[in-house]
């Protein structure tokens, strides 16, 4: 009995192992001309066996590829199309980076980081003011999803100034949202509970209908 485990390696087992064998019979044919007549009637079949291939447009590209891979690039045909690189000699795709930035409070994200330094921009007067102080607000209720106890107002001032390289500071009759009412805002509701099922209740006029059937049903009077 032959094992799976003693079989030699199968390169796109989505097609199996008949159709590998196949290709590598195809390949050790030595008239070139049965290679290339062989070849394209089991290209033709691999798409028919294969619907959802159908509608790409490079169908029969791609299956000439792949029958190259399966015979281990020893299939020497005329083919259409040019010999796919081995696996090894294909160009790996470019490294992508990761966007590191310098977030100097990661609890408030990069995005509220880059928001007070477009506000470091804005020029001064009562715009840039009430923009101050907006951020402001906004630092405390982040803050406050991560700590729910508490939080003072000289700790957000501390870190808007460190944002802002000191560039930002509240006006000295500012005052920022109290914590309990961040905390009720931020507060989700609670589901609604279901209620329960009720039995309908049939009014004595129906149940008198109802009872009225039955009699006449089985000859009551």
């Amino acid at each position: 009995m032959e094992y799976n485990t003693t079989r030699g390696e199968m390169k796109i087992s989505e097609y199996g192992r008949n159709i590998q064998n196949m290709i590598l019979y195809i390949a050790s044919l030595p008239d070139r001309e049965q290679r290339n007549k062989l070849t394209a009637t089991l290209v033709n079949i691999l798409a028919i066996m294969n619907p959802d291939m159908r509608d790409q447009v490079d169908i029969k590209h791609k299956l000439y590829d792949h029958v190259h891979l399966m015979s281990n690039f020893t299939l020497d045909i005329d083919s259409p199309y040019p010999v796919p690189p081995r696996p090894e000699e294909a160009p790996r795709p470019a490294r992508v980076p990761y966007t590191q930035e310098n977030i100097k409070l990661r609890p408030y994200g990069k995005y509220m980081q880059r928001m007070i330094e477009k506000a470091v921009q804005y020029p001064d007067g009562e715009e840039k003011d009430e923009l101050v102080k907006t951020l402001a607000n906004n630092l405390k209720k982040m803050y406050l999803n991560w700590n729910r106890d508490s939080v003072n107002d000289e700790l957000i001032h501390e870190h808007l100034s460190l944002l802002s390289g000191t560039k930002l500071k509240l006006r000295d009759d500012d005052r920022l949202h109290s914590t309990t009412d961040i905390l009720k805002a931020n507060k989700q509701l609670p589901d609604k509970q279901k209620q329960p099922f009720k039995r309908r209740k049939f009014s004595g006029k129906k149940n008198d209908n109802n009872n009225n059937g039955r009699q006449k049903k089985y000859g009551k009077s």
